[in-house]
């Protein structure tokens, strides 16, 4: 099975620790745990932003007063 050295300053790995500690796990495992959610963060975001992007034009269809944040500051004020 691949593994991975990481280095830390003393103070990361003093924070790293206490994290692992506080989480009940070994270090090895809290730093296992820690990749795989950050990539399993990562897809969850990237369905998100799929999912939005594929509702925007029924959701401007739906509430065509709605102004989106990206314009607010323009100027323009939501109905």
């Amino acid at each position: 099975m691949p593994s991975l050295n990481v280095s830390f300053t003393d103070e990361e790995m003093e924070g790293v620790r206490a994290a692992a500690a506080a989480e009940g796990k070994s270090l090895k495992q809290y730093m296992h745990d820690l990749g795989v959610r950050e990539m399993h963060r990562k897809r969850f975001v990237a369905g998100a932003a799929a999912w939005a992007d594929r509702l925007r034009g029924e959701f401007d269809e739906a509430f065509p007063d709605e102004v989106p944040p990206s314009q607010r500051d323009q100027g323009v004020t939501a109905a």
